[in-house]
């Protein structure tokens, strides 16, 4: 987990009571795979990747990091269904930090304010490129 501590975010207000509790242990959920600093994120910045089914179950397996596009789905996926040992494996600081500004667009609500709380530094590069 990262150093710094991490309290829930404030729920959507209009929520029911059970709403609120299941969107809190949600995003949990993508909070406990959280790496404890970005520098541990040395994936590949080239060439094709595959990924393994637990992360690709609904579609693509093979990604050219080469194509933006590719790119950006991979980061998403990873993101989105990647375990906690994925996360290094497959995604790289410099390159997370190039696509945050459009790839927080990508990425479920849970996801993008889980890691936004967590690195800074991600926020600063939205606010940067806006």
């Amino acid at each position: 987990m990262p150093s710094t501590p991490q309290r829930p975010g404030p729920a959507p207000s209009g929520l029911s009571d059970a709403a609120a509790e299941d969107l809190t242990l949600y995003r949990e959920k993508f909070r406990r795979r959280l790496p404890e600093s970005l520098d541990e994120l040395h994936g590949p910045t080239q060439g094709a990747v595959e990924l393994p089914l637990h992360m690709a179950w609904s579609g693509m397996t093979s990604y050219d990091l080469g194509n933006p596009r590719q790119r950006m789905g991979l980061y998403r996926t990873v993101l989105h269904e990647g375990l906690r040992d994925d996360l290094p494996r497959y995604l790289d600081r410099d390159l997370l930090l190039q696509l945050w500004p459009v790839l927080r667009t990508l990425v479920g609500r849970s996801v993008r304010t889980v890691w936004e709380d967590a690195f800074p530094q991600l926020a600063s590069r939205t606010r940067a490129a806006a």
